[in-house]
């Protein structure tokens, strides 16, 4: 149902945000998508604008088992999948010692295991024809922390880790890693895809003010949805993509300056990391 030349697309976490946005873009650019779903039906608008192209998958990227099932069956449907997408993602906001164990275990799931599941389902066939894109949805939060992000940022540092690797393991078969770092984009994840942990008054001071800008954050946000879904598929058609990619003003200045406290910091304190081997005998 495809011409060799045309991506096909498995996106997770397509119902809303940048999954959507990247489920409507590649749709409108004639590519066929296999749509990675929690609830049946959610994309029917979709559906019908385009019958041929779009076929949905009903999935919950924490249920690992289930997803070799699910990429057998995008593979079955356009007979490949180039470009894997894995967008699905929920933020949690609290203080470490707030954070319980099962809701950091729920985050590694979404942001983590599910994307670690799936990249090694779609490998065996984008290693067979040389060729294929991963796209991780990571976060500005995935390359610095801040206060009340512990746990977010945690599951974010760790797929960022296991992509840069994975990029260098998989190049050589003509297979790229994109790494996306967005800021605040109207999404839902500010939304309904909020959770906050049980405030230990303690910490008030700290998190409190996060917790309160939250409340009415949604629907402020600064970023354009389709806006990133063109950047994503721009950067993945260049002939030297990078490995990261932050998206919007608030990413770009906040990752800028984490870089330049780093360097400072290591010229600060290199002569001592350089003074700890052992002295020649």
């Amino acid at each position: 149902m495809t011409h060799e030349s045309t991506r096909v697309w498995l996106i997770t976490g397509a119902s809303s945000g940048f999954g959507r946005a990247l489920t409507v873009a590649a749709l409108e650019a004639g590519e066929p998508v296999v749509a990675a779903v929690r609830k049946p039906g959610a994309l029917d608008d979709l559906a019908e604008r385009h019958p041929a192209r779009l076929a949905t998958v009903e999935l919950d990227v924490t249920d690992t088992g289930r997803v070799p099932a699910a990429v057998a069956a995008a593979e079955a449907r356009f007979g490949r999948i180039d470009v894997l997408v894995n967008s699905a993602g929920r933020a949690l906001i609290g203080a470490a010692e707030e954070t319980t164990e099962p809701e950091l275990r729920d985050l590694m799931d979404v942001h983590f295991f599910g994307p670690a599941a799936l990249t090694r389902a779609v490998l065996p066939g984008m290693r067979a024809r040389r060729s294929g894109a991963i796209v991780q949805l990571s976060s500005m939060g995935g390359r610095l922390s801040f206060a009340a992000v512990a746990a977010y940022s945690a599951s974010k540092f760790a797929l960022e880790g296991y992509s840069e690797a994975l990029a260098a393991e998989v190049g050589p078969f003509g297979i790229r890693v994109l790494i996306v770092e967005p800021g605040a984009f109207r999404t839902g994840l500010h939304g309904a895809a909020m959770r906050m942990t049980t405030p230990i008054p303690a910490y008030d001071p700290v998190v409190g003010p996060v917790r309160a800008m939250q409340a009415g954050f949604d629907g402020a946000q600064p970023g354009d949805p389709a806006k990133a879904a063109a950047a994503i598929r721009a950067a993945l058609d260049a002939p030297e993509p990078p490995l990261r990619l932050p998206l919007g003003n608030d990413a770009a200045d906040a990752i800028a300056a984490s870089l330049a406290r780093q360097r400072a910091e290591l010229r600060a304190w290199e002569n001592v990391a350089r003074g700890t081997d052992l002295d020649p005998v």
